[in-house]
C-alpha cells in the first residue's frame, strides 16, 4: 500500500510537467504505456486472453475511470494549480464513501462525518482562495493548449483556429493586473 502510495504521488508530480501539453495525447500515451505494461506482464506470468466481452468491459471501465479522470485531472491542474487539483481529488474517498452509506452500508461512523465535513470545508478554502495584484510575466517559449480569450495568448495565426489549441508559441514579457490563482502562468514570488 505504501509502495502503490509512493507511485501515485510520484505520478502526479511527473505529470505536473505534462499538465500544460493536449490531455487527450496524454492520456492516450500513459493508456498505451499501461496497456502495454499490463499486457507483458499478463503474457510473462501466463495468464490467458479475456474473452471478448471481459476485454470491452475492461476498457469501458479504464476510460472512464482512468482516461477521463486523467484528463479532468490534467484539465484542472492547468486552470488551477497542483495543489488545489490534488485537495479536490482527494475528496474522492469522501464522496465514495457517502454513496456507499446511501446504498445501506452501516459501516460510517461519527468520526468519518466529522473528517469528511473538515475536508470539505477545506476543499471549499481553497478553492475560494484568490488573489490579485500586478504580476511580471517573463518571456517564455512553449506549448500547450490554450485559447486566445484568457489574456496571455496574444500571439496572432494566420488563420486564427476557433477555441483551444496547441503549437509552441512566444509569450512575450507582460504586466498585469487581475485576480490569479497559481496556475501555469501564474507561478510569482511573493
Amino acid at each position: 500500500m505504501l509502495l502503490a502510495t509512493a507511485a501515485w504521488g510520484a505520478d502526479n508530480t511527473l505529470s505536473r510537467a505534462l499538465a500544460e501539453r493536449d490531455a487527450g495525447q496524454v492520456v492516450l500515451g500513459k493508456a498505451l504505456l499501461g496497456a502495454s505494461a499490463t499486457t507483458i506482464l499478463a503474457l510473462a506470468f501466463g495468464d490467458r486472453l479475456p474473452s471478448l466481452g471481459a476485454a470491452l468491459a475492461s476498457m469501458t471501465v479504464g476510460a472512464t475511470g482512468y482516461g477521463l479522470s486523467l484528463r479532468f485531472y490534467l484539465l484542472a491542474q492547468r486552470a488551477f494549480g497542483a495543489a488545489r487539483t490534488g485537495s479536490v481529488f482527494a475528496f474522492a474517498p469522501f464522496i465514495g464513501a457517502a454513496l456507499a452509506i446511501a446504498l445501506g452500508d452501516r459501516s460510517g461512523s461519527w468520526a468519518m462525518a466529522v473528517g469528511g465535513a473538515l475536508m470539505a470545508l477545506g476543499v471549499v478554502l481553497h478553492l475560494a482562495e484568490s488573489h490579485g495584484h500586478e504580476h511580471q510575466h517573463e518571456a517564455v517559449k512553449h506549448e500547450h493548449a490554450h485559447s486566445h480569450d484568457d489574456g496571455h495568448h496574444n500571439h496572432t495565426h494566420a488563420q486564427m483556429p476557433a477555441g483551444t489549441h496547441s503549437h509552441l508559441h512566444l509569450h512575450e514579457p507582460l504586466a498585469h493586473l487581475h485576480p490569479h490563482v497559481p496556475d501555469v502562468h501564474h507561478r510569482n514570488e511573493h
